[in-house]
């Protein structure tokens, strides 16, 4: 993966990221939100282990402008354990909005201003926010354990912070607003990581990345490059065939 970003940049993102965890343990004026590895499943260890070390490089070669502009978001990389062992919860967006129409993703969204300092736990917030507004998850029955450098998507100038949850005590979920989400499901992780499911998606502008074909979705883009990197790095990632490609169409 190119990096194109220097050390100075990547040391700087991770004193904020260190300090999204100092602060969960300060005294907030909101309700407390905290970010904990106690009682997390084994087989999560692995993700928080990598949350705990990975650097934003590692993650994409789109990172944060150094200028500090973009648009301050956040999503919730909730996991669960379902039918056939760990799943993760994924949601496809509606197709008449103007960013991403149609295209699967992290439950998430901007950070509002009651969400709090957008260098701390505002993060944190916006990405319990947003799940429950556009799933109806219910935040109370999610630990969150991690979080992971903030990483940058040029199409939409969207700065996002990865917040990685647990799913402790499962709720109903599903479409809120069909304006906003056209489906709400979850995935198992045994299908994430079987290599009959994964591809390369080439987009016409010459872009390409990693893909997933499951739940009769294609997940591609942001999602997929985070979903993708997180396999790697928990070391849960089979071999599979890069050279195996899907094309997207200039609308993706």
């Amino acid at each position: 993966m190119t990096h194109t970003h220097t050390d100075t940049h990547a040391d700087t993102d991770a004193d904020t990221h260190a300090a999204v965890t100092r602060a969960t343990h300060a005294v907030v004026p909101r309700a407390a939100i905290d970010v904990t590895t106690a009682g997390l499943p084994a087989w999560l260890d692995p993700v928080a282990q990598a949350a705990r070390s990975v650097r934003p490089q590692q993650l994409s070669r789109f990172l944060p402008p150094e200028s500090g502009a973009g648009r301050q978001s956040a999503v919730l990389i909730l996991f669960g354990d379902g039918p056939r062992g760990p799943e993760l919860l994924l949601m496809e967006r509606s197709g008449t909005l103007r960013s991403h129409p149609g295209q699967p993703s992290f439950p998430g969204g901007s950070l509002d201003p009651e969400d709090g300092d957008q260098a701390t736990t505002g993060p944190l917030r916006a990405a319990l926010r947003e799940a429950e507004e556009e799933t109806g998850l219910d935040p109370r029955g999610v630990q969150l354990f991690g979080v992971l450098p903030r990483l940058y998507i040029p199409v939409s100038s969207f700065v996002v912070t990865p917040v990685l949850g647990w799913w402790r005590a499962p709720s109903p979920v599903g479409v809120v607003d069909p304006a906003e989400t056209a489906r709400v499901f979850t995935v198992p992780v045994a299908d994430l990581t079987d290599p009959a499911n994964r591809a390369t998606a080439v987009h016409p502008s010459g872009h390409s990345g990693p893909a997933f074909l499951v739940e009769s979705a294609l997940v591609w883009g942001f999602t997929a490059g985070v979903i993708d990197r997180i396999l790697h790095y928990a070391g849960w990632e089979r071999p599979w065939d890069r050279a195996r490609q899907v094309p997207l169409d200039w609308r993706a």
